[in-house]
């Protein structure tokens, strides 16, 4: 069953294939063209496909639109872009200088019937009306960064961050349009997906905006018996990526919960993410000695999902990670080893022509040896570029003590004794960095509860001495108070932590011969846990009593005139799309797949796709608490 991002990748490719079908059989050489896309369709096509891939599509160029081309006659130029009206004038531009013979427009999301007329009036002015042999509505504005992971917006992210949406000054009007940009994405996955969702979500927040927004979208194209994108559910492409039962979209605001965007974590996906700033499945890594006193440029390291270790490795531990890189190293060493025993073996490296007429054994084992070198090659270069990776991480760890903090989160949000005051800790200058301290702060502030008023004071006192900037604090403290009052449970309760416990290092890692010095790093092991949105998406899924969430809204837009409640006797659900309005991160979106991968049966299948308007990692998330901080006169204590 396809995945949202092979629908998407494969809608993409028949859209580089002029919008016609791909056969299946051995093609022939492709049409050659050229690319043409603005910002987001560059964000859009860069995590899914490869320079390499685009070439093999007959993609021999691909450019910016905004850029200064040159005219190219006699190929199709394929535009992928959103339909704004700087980006429709660059294209009027084109036809009026005649830079291409034949164009092909894609547009990321529907062009109003006013634009195309512009449109229109610009190529009938050109003369180039013949030259326009396609125009479509693509319905593909939204990343995948993963088979089950995708995000509204990269650059420019922070129109839809979470800043823009809670900021005390923002206007009406600008909030329509944000939300509106949210729903015409969301309704765009939906289209790929092939299925329309059943809404559940909180009321009373962005995310009930959002809702009942899509809802009204969903309903209207449904019951347009011309342009409805979903009637050919059933018998097309496979009847959608869930098979039988309709989905539920689960909408959730960033609101619910603060602190776990804030947690310093142990997963690797996630550190690449928090240490490295991951963007799109790219990170650039700096070599750890600059040669001859010149800082080299930072390396770009490409985390797609043809990388097996990356697909394999991603959720585990640090640790563990560090463990598989080794093996990965010591494999590759031996299969090196062999093919050169084979060589001194056969006397291919010496001058000795005897050797030729060796027993054809030798030959079949060093012809599969010889023909292995590529996947070894490949190989080599991955255990290269994850050591790389994995030393730059395993080097803040050391130098921000990252594991200590880690732990001490855990500790928190499991209610467990920690073994040194926060006091002490945060007096130490060799304690992690002031950004860490004040992360770890925000989730001791949050998750816990009774804190008498005075140790508040008093550790803010130790962070604006060490030069903490503590606007952020203001902001928090205002929404743990409305959160207090409106909310029948606390905020400081839905955290269960899953605790940690350290084991020994692996003996491998400690050994001289290990690539990573991984002493004074905790090897820690975390227990199983729920984080509160996957909390939230399992009584959803399992349509259980639970006071959290009965009071969730529930739209069917197939319904002409639905309510609003849930109906009694509805069965569990087995496939999911989890959407936080507000940004998301790795960790929610891991601890989704270990939910999925624990529920897994051999007769029950459940099947989560998470989301987010943008993707942040805990540095961007207390730039934008602090910015909603500052904004606030007076901060309120709870």
């Amino acid at each position: 069953m396809l995945t949202l991002r092979e629908r998407q990748i494969n809608a993409i490719k028949q859209m580089l294939n002029l919008n016609v079908q791909q056969v299946k059989v051995l093609a022939a050489e492709p049409i050659w063209k050229i690319l043409i896309y603005d910002r987001v369709g560059q964000d859009i096509i860069s995590p899914i496909i490869s320079i390499k891939e685009l070439r093999e599509l007959g993609v021999t160029l691909h450019v910016q639109l905004h850029s200064d081309r040159d005219s190219i006659p006699d190929v199709p130029a394929i535009y992928f872009c959103l339909p704004t009206d700087e980006n429709l004038d660059r294209i009027q531009q084109d036809f009026s200088s005649g830079l291409y013979d034949i164009y092909h427009l894609n547009f990321l999301a529907p062009i109003s019937r006013k634009k195309i007329e512009d449109l229109a009036a610009a190529a009938l002015q050109a003369g180039c009306v013949a030259n326009i042999h396609r125009v479509y509505d693509q319905y593909l504005n939204f990343i995948s960064l993963e088979d089950d992971f995708f995000i509204l917006k990269h650059q420019k992210g922070e129109q839809l961050s979470y800043y823009s949406i809670n900021r005390a000054n923002a206007r009406d009007d600008e909030m329509e349009v944000l939300m509106d940009s949210i729903v015409d994405s969301l309704f765009a996955a939906f289209v790929t997906l092939g299925n329309v969702p059943i809404i559940r979500c909180p009321r009373n927040t962005a995310a009930e905006m959002v809702a009942r927004k899509l809802e009204k979208k969903l309903r209207e194209n449904l019951w347009d018996a011309r342009s409805n994108l979903f009637h050919m559910d059933a018998t097309q492409a496979g009847g959608g990526i869930f098979s039988f039962q309709r989905p539920v979209l689960l909408l959730l605001d960033r609101n619910i919960d603060l602190a776990t965007p804030l947690h310093h974590t142990w997963s690797y996906q996630a550190l690449v993410h928090d240490v490295l700033d991951l963007g799109l499945n790219l990170v650039y890594v700096e070599d750890d000695a600059p040669s001859g006193g010149v800082r080299k440029k930072p390396k770009a390291c490409d985390l797609d999902r043809n990388d097996r270790f990356w697909a394999t490795h991603k959720g585990s531990p640090f640790p563990i990670v560090a463990e598989a890189i080794q093996e990965e190293l010591e494999s590759y060493r031996n299969s090196e080893e062999e093919i050169k025993h084979l060589k001194t073996f056969m006397g291919i490296d010496g001058e000795n022509e005897v050797a030729f007429s060796m027993v054809n054994d030798t030959t079949a084992r060093l012809t599969s040896a010889v023909n292995s070198l590529p996947q070894l090659m490949e190989k080599k270069r991955l255990i290269d570029m994850h050591t790389k990776i994995a030393t730059a991480i395993l080097n803040c760890i050391k130098a921000r003590r990252l594991d200590s903090f880690f732990e001490l989160e855990e500790k928190i949000m499991s209610k467990q004794t920690l073994d040194k005051p926060l006091f002490e800790l945060f007096k130490d200058p060799e304690f992690g960095t002031i950004e860490d301290k004040l992360r770890l702060f925000v989730i001791f502030y949050i998750c816990s509860q009774n804190v008498p008023e005075y140790e508040v004071e008093r550790l803010k006192e130790v962070l604006q001495e060490a030069g903490g900037e503590l606007s952020s604090l203001a902001y928090i403290q205002r929404w743990k108070s409305i959160l207090n009052r409106s909310s029948t449970t606390n905020p400081g309760t839905q955290y269960e932590g899953g605790g940690t416990k350290t084991v020994s290092m692996f003996s491998k890692l400690v050994s001289q011969g290990s690539s990573f010095v991984m002493e004074g790093v905790k090897n820690l092991v975390v227990k199983r846990h729920s984080l509160p949105v996957t909390k939230l998406t399992e009584q959803i899924m399992e349509c259980r009593s639970n006071p959290d969430t009965d009071d969730y809204l529930y739209l069917d837009p197939k319904l002409l005139k639905g309510g609003d409640v849930m109906p009694k006797n509805r069965a569990p659900f087995q496939d999911a799309v989890v959407f936080i309005v507000g940004g998301g991160n790795y960790i929610e979106y891991q601890n989704l797949v270990d939910y999925v991968r624990q529920k897994q049966t051999s007769n029950a299948t459940k099947r989560i796709i998470y989301g987010s308007t943008t993707l942040t990692n805990a540095q961007q998330f207390l730039k934008e608490l602090s910015a909603l901080g500052s904004e606030i006169r007076g901060p309120i204590l709870s």
